[in-house]
């Protein structure tokens, strides 16, 4: 207690308030810290004493040899037997004590115990409690009328601590005061009910250093300084504390009433909001203050200290005053790709940031998907049964919220998206997209036509209802719509991922009821794919075979066209005609310099000692690389650079540190594959994501006054390669513009043949929409007019889907490339290349 002040004790002769039976030994009823404890004094019988501190000093259970409490050390004898006591301490309502007093009123100072929640009624209310109405003094209390006997008392589990404080003689018993205090953890509302959801906050209050007396006398117990005080002291279940920073102008000045009553004082550890609302969830992070700045409605999307938004219906950004780029264009298509490659390049930006600033793991892409939402850069925001404007049949995606952005489903947790349309006139809920994502029994057979799908609702619980999207799966069995179907994969990348990909159009076919394997009903409906589409889940099927066994494959002319070079085999395959191969060449992975890396400048090393980390100071490659690693931790290329600088020799870091990635090769399943018109193209039998390394393009450094006109396996530096808006707005983070920053690198001099010796980067074929992109990368040497030249995927790249990058198209005669007609056959075809 502040001021180290013992609260007022009463002098009372136990013995002579007993009735004449004697009291059998009693088990104490309360812990020791609450001060409840059973003595047997000399001569007499067992009795129940509460003391007003913690732990008695010296006594036990049964006896007293080690020390008497104070409050027992001088007890008096009773001026008439007969006389009873005006007043008895209840403790619990399980017992009563009455006797004889010196015409001494014992007024007790009933406390509020810590754990219960006081109610207004006896009976407990199952769930939440009843708010208790809050109150400083309470009228007098009737005398308790003497009780002959006392019954056992029956443990209980928490019982209010009493204090017996002695009232002044000259007051009449009537007009004495309870005092009831709310301790510091107790619950005292307002109100006889509890207020659901967050307590309400309470002013900034004192405390007085020592207890001091009213007018009456009575001396009024002060709050302990060490614990919190509320008006709605409710302790949230399941919560956090929120976290503020100790302060010493958190504190207040005492503040006195005209009667000298002290207000009760918030203790600088308490936590005061804003708006009296704790938050849900983890306690945010305030800035050391004395004030906690109030919460601004709206997004908050705040780089620096990591917070996440506001709980609500967040602020929409007006995108009319950002400069943020066209995302939308007459092409469906087109539209879709760039509103998806907006989104993973925010996600993986927020993933930096989030890595410098070493917060906890958090969920990227929801940020990011918010974002999007909020700045309204998201496409078919109309439900609609049928094909999506778009999105085609074997589009894969990461996240549920890309399924969101691009309106294939709108359901970012639940499987089935529906919605409510007309027939004639009559109107249904029907069914227009499903995600079988594994969470329920759904039966997959080898026909990849065929899908049998689970209702939702409480699975393993109880039965299922035919309600929501259940009733709508039932309405669409008898409407015949069709419905999109997204079927999962694992991700063989994260062992806890899943890879979603869109396979068309399905019609439900039948539908029936059965018990699952926990016993409980479920809806069960076969579904059915409707012929003529291109396939889906069938191609990953296939390249999973073949990943396990490469020698299953078909129509293979060689197993591995690199003889061992690549870690992984290339196979040489043709479906088209009876062609046995392309061209001889010479397989390598190198790039053949004039002059050896050895006399080139060197790259100044870091001096990590394990690995390089983001956020570290003193990594002079984070430094060389814009103060950020360029990859993330699996080795996904965040932004695109003028010029991306690895580890190197020089570096201390070890070979599997996260920035080196390019100088470890190729880490796909490909294959070299004879296309209809194009010659020869690659491909890959993995799904790759957007980011992610493809190949280096090896061969030779040539001169280019010594070129071989004849020669198609050239690469040069585009001289106006077309804008690819590759990297993230930082507009929507907050951060400045880079609107003046190229994403491309300027043109290089480096010029590189792989007619006679190269690797498979020599069969990636032009289009005017590819879906790789050519980065600049220096790691063994430092001449930036020399650098490797590295591939990486712009977007999310389907198995056995062409990869194509873009070669740019020469002004006049200045390019090295021969120009030749485009057959891409894209929607953004400009008809010719090189």
């Amino acid at each position: 207690m502040a001021g180290n002040q013992q609260p007022a004790s009463v002098v009372l002769d136990y013995a002579a308030v007993l009735d004449a039976k004697p009291l059998r030994t009693l088990t104490p009823m309360f812990p020791a810290p609450l001060g409840m404890h059973t003595f047997t004094p000399k001569s007499s019988s067992s009795v129940v004493c509460v003391t007003p501190f913690g732990p008695y000093a010296g006594g036990t259970e049964q006896g007293m040899p080690g020390g008497v409490p104070p409050m027992l050390t001088s007890l008096s004898a009773p001026a008439d037997p007969n006389q009873v006591q005006p007043y008895t301490a209840h403790m619990n309502g399980t017992s009563n004590a009455n006797g004889t007093t010196n015409n001494t009123v014992v007024t007790p100072v009933l406390q509020t115990p810590p754990a219960p929640t006081i109610q207004e009624s006896g009976k407990k209310k199952r769930g939440r409690s009843r708010r208790v109405q809050d109150t400083t003094t309470v009228p007098s209390v009737p005398p308790v009328q003497p009780v002959p006997t006392v019954p056992p008392v029956q443990p209980v589990p928490m019982v209010p601590t009493v204090h017996l404080v002695p009232s002044v003689p000259s007051a009449p018993p009537e007009v004495n005061n309870i005092v009831l205090q709310t301790p510091p953890s107790a619950v005292t509302q307002e109100s006889g009910k509890r207020k659901r959801g967050r307590p309400k906050r309470v002013p900034d209050v004192s405390v007085l250093p020592t207890p001091l007396p009213a007018a009456d006398g009575t001396p009024i117990l002060q709050t302990p300084p060490a614990s919190s005080v509320h008006e709605s002291v409710t302790k949230k279940r399941g919560r956090r504390p929120k976290l503020v920073q100790d302060s010493p102008d958190t504190s207040t000045p005492p503040v006195h009433s005209k009667e000298s009553k002290p207000f009760m004082q918030t203790p600088s550890a308490v936590t005061l909001l804003e708006g009296g609302k704790r938050k849900r969830g983890r306690p945010k992070r305030v800035p050391d203050s004395s004030v906690t700045p109030s919460s601004h409605s709206g997004l908050s999307v705040d780089v620096d200290s990591g917070d996440t938004s506001k709980r609500g219906r967040p602020k929409k950004i007006d995108t009319s005053l950002l400069h943020l780029p066209s995302l939308f264009s007459d092409d469906p298509r087109e539209s879709s790709d760039n509103v998806l490659m907006m989104f993973d390049a925010l996600r993986r930006r927020l993933m930096q940031l989030d890595e410098v600033k070493q917060v906890a793991k958090q969920q990227q892409n929801l940020k990011a998907g918010s974002i999007m939402m909020n700045a309204e850069l998201r496409l078919n925001k109309n439900k609609r049964i049928g094909e999506v404007p778009g999105v085609e049949v074997g589009d894969m995606f990461y996240f549920r919220i890309e399924m969101c952005l691009v309106g294939l489903n709108s359901q970012s947790m639940a499987g089935i998206d529906y919605m409510s349309a007309k027939f004639g006139n009559e109107e249904d809920p029907v069914a227009i997209s499903i995600v079988s994502a594994g969470v329920y029994e759904d039966a997959e057979d080898d026909d990849p036509d065929v899908l049998v799908y689970s209702g939702h609702g409480m699975s393993g619980k109880d039965d299922q209802k035919l309600e929501r999207g259940n009733l709508a799966l039932e309405r669409s069995l008898h409407r015949g719509n069709p419905i999109r179907v997204v079927r999962t994969v694992k991700d063989l990348t994260c062992s806890t991922g899943k890879i979603y990909i869109y396979d068309g159009l399905y019609q439900i076919r039948e539908a029936w009821v059965e018990k699952g394997k926990s016993g409980f009903n479920m809806f069960k409906h076969k579904l059915l794919r409707e012929p003529g589409q291109p396939d889906g889940i069938a191609v990953w099927k296939k390249t999973e075979k073949w990943r396990e066994n490469p020698s299953s494959r078909d129509r293979v002319i060689l197993h591995d066209i690199s003889y061992g070079v690549e870690s992984k085999p290339i196979c040489l395959v043709n479906e088209v005609d009876d062609e046995k191969g392309p061209s001889h060449f010479t397989y390598t992975t190198k790039l053949n310099y004039m002059n050896s890396p050895s006399s080139m400048r060197k790259m100044q090393g870091c001096k990590c000692t394990s690995v390089c980390l983001p956020g570290d100071n003193n990594c002079s490659c984070t430094h060389r690389n814009a103060g950020d690693l360029p990859y993330s931790a699996s080795g996904i290329l965040v932004s695109r650079m003028p010029m991306l600088y690895e580890c190197n020799d020089s570096c201390t870091c070890l070979h599997n540190c996260r920035n080196r990635v390019v100088q470890k090769g190729i880490q796909i399943h490909f294959e070299v594959f004879k296309t209809g018109d194009r010659g020869w193209g690659l491909r890959s039998w993995d799904p790759i994501r957007a980011g992610t390394f493809i190949c280096e393009y090896a061969g030779v450094i040539v001169d280019k006054n010594a070129l071989d006109a004849e020669d198609d396996y050239i690469f040069e530096t585009p001289p106006s390669e077309q804008n690819l808006r590759w990297n993230y707005a930082p507009e929507l983070l907050g951060e400045p513009s880079l609107s003046d920053l190229n994403e491309s690198s300027k043109q290089l001099p480096i010029i590189i043949s792989a007619k006679h010796t190269g690797n498979i980067a020599r069969f990636m074929n032009h289009s005017c929409s590819p879906n790789v992109f050519w980065q600049p990368v220096l790691y063994d040497h430092g001449d930036e007019g020399y650098p490797h030249i590295a591939f990486f995927a712009i977007k999310h790249i389907p198995p056995m889907t062409e990869l194509t990058y873009d070669y740019g198209q020469s002004q006049g005669n200045s390019g090295c490339r021969r120009t030749k007609s485009c057959l891409c056959w894209s929607r953004k075809c400009r008809g010719s290349f090189g």
